[in-house]
């Protein structure tokens, strides 16, 4: 089954664990096909985030890619202790990438500047043949000058989103030439004090939630 596409916390009593399925979001000529379900597990209590606390903390990937200026990041170690946003994508993805990195940028803008500095936003290309460095840095400015892109074995890219219950599939190009590249559409967010993901993020959720929760997040509050 597909999670409700609601957002915010999962309604119901405290430690009541579940299962849900959430479906890959097809983004590329104007489709939305679901592509199979990655399984994640979720848990409903009195967390003072507005995004899903997530029962099980998943490791941060173990993914070393080129970053926009050209040079190898390492997810883990470049990150290491600060809190860190990671989605999954595609420079043209017509619809949910864009809607998605906007409402991050538009609530990172909304923080002091001393809390901005304590957040990663990472944006894993799903596309890399097409996301070269250039291409992955002029489409990251339009939202954050200080977002990181990271592209390059697509390989790599499905085992690190797989390690965190999230499917991408090989971008398939359609006749038009436009591409299609299905991946899940959610964010995670790892907290400073274990570079363990605790809270997630569906890819409706808009840009208040993210609002009220990136402050709670640069400060590393318990989920």
């Amino acid at each position: 089954m597909h999670l409700p596409t609601t957002r915010g916390r999962l309604a119901g009593a405290a430690a009541l664990a579940l299962t849900a399925a959430l479906s890959l979001t097809a983004c590329g000529s104007g489709s939305h096909a679901a592509a199979g379900p990655a399984i994640v597990s979720q848990q409903a209590n009195n967390s003072p985030y507005q995004g899903t606390v997530l029962s099980k903390h998943f490791d941060k990937p173990d993914l070393t890619l080129t970053d926009t200026s050209g040079q190898p990041f390492d997810l883990r170690q470049r990150t290491a202790g600060r809190t860190t946003l990671l989605f999954f994508g595609y420079t043209s993805c017509p619809d949910v990438c864009p809607t998605t990195m906007g409402d991050i940028g538009v609530a990172m803008q909304k923080l002091p500047a001393d809390q901005q500095k304590k957040i990663d936003v990472v944006f894993v290309s799903t596309d890399p043949q097409r996301d070269n460095p250039k291409v992955l840095r002029t489409w990251l400015d339009s939202f954050d000058k200080d977002f990181i892109g990271m592209t390059g074995d697509l390989d790599k890219v499905k085992a690190a989103a797989k390690s965190l219950g999230i499917l991408v599939e090989d971008p398939v190009v359609n006749k038009d030439g436009s591409v299609t590249s299905s991946h899940g559409a959610q964010v995670l967010a790892f907290l400073p004090s274990d570079d363990k993901a605790h809270v997630l993020y569906l890819s409706n959720t808009d840009t208040a939630t993210f609002a009220h929760d990136l402050p709670l997040l640069a400060k590393g509050v318990a989920a």
